[in-house]
């Protein structure tokens, strides 16, 4: 296509090409049409890329879905079959006093899978996967998605709660969750048992081999929670909320 073009511009630019070729094809009469011939050749390699794009997925640009770790061994678990999620826990697991002293209203948190962004959700399985058969430990969902009144709430508690205001949260878009671990039927999530924290860094290690983002690693820290800087996801966030500090 492209050397068509090359051959018609030359044509139209030199003449005497054009009567040379004359003597064994015949001419055309009017510029225009050599002019609107060229154009149509030219165009014609953009069209078809365009036509093809279109018949691809779209999706927004703050939310790809596309799969980026580093670790090809996570990629691999990652373009596999599709993990379902853990049967849900018992109610009162997350009521216990020594439970709601560590994370204040848990038991009215949301715990569902289907209002998280699908491709998280998949990281975060794999997490419980690896885990469970090569660290030994059940991992157990405390949050999800979060509403921007709750996470309003939260706020009001203080800075030892959290220092994210509504929509200024990975939460609010079903790109973050709190995971703590399940052993013998009880919730383990004080960092002080030696065990838990021992999870706590292997969890760390696996999530961020997920591509996530692990809060293990900020100044103030929170060790259950990851969360997905998905390409583009944080710039939409920080459009939502007049360039509020994300959390």
């Amino acid at each position: 296509m492209f050397l068509l073009g090359c051959v018609t511009l030359a044509l139209l630019v030199f003449p005497q090409w054009r009567a040379s070729l004359g003597r064994i094809t015949p001419t055309w009469s009017s510029r225009w049409a050599w002019g609107l011939g060229t154009v149509g050749l030219l165009a014609a390699p953009v069209v078809m890329v365009l036509a093809w794009g279109l018949k691809g997925p779209r999706t927004l640009d703050g939310f790809d879905d596309r799969i980026d770790p580093g670790n090809q061994q996570v990629a691999h678990l990652l373009a596999g079959e599709q993990l379902v999620p853990p049967p849900p826990l018992p109610p009162d697991v997350f009521t216990t006093l020594e439970v709601e002293s560590v994370r204040p209203m848990l038991s009215s948190a949301d715990r569902r899978w289907d209002l998280m962004d699908p491709a998280f959700v998949q990281r975060v399985l794999t997490i419980f996967k690896i885990m469970k058969d090569e660290h030994g430990y059940d991992m157990a969902l405390l949050e999800g998605y979060r509403s921007p009144e709750r996470q309003a709430m939260l706020a009001a508690k203080g800075s030892n709660v959290t220092m994210a205001g509504a929509w200024q949260s990975y939460h609010q878009y079903g790109l973050a969750v709190d995971l703590a671990f399940y052993k013998d039927g009880k919730l383990v999530i004080s960092e002080k048992d030696p065990w838990a924290m021992r999870g706590y860094q292997l969890y760390g290690q696996v999530a961020e081999q997920m591509g996530l983002t692990w809060g293990g690693r900020w100044q103030m820290m929170d060790l259950g929670h990851v969360e997905w800087r998905k390409p583009g996801a944080k710039e939409a966030i920080k459009a939502a909320t007049a360039g509020a500090t994300l959390r």
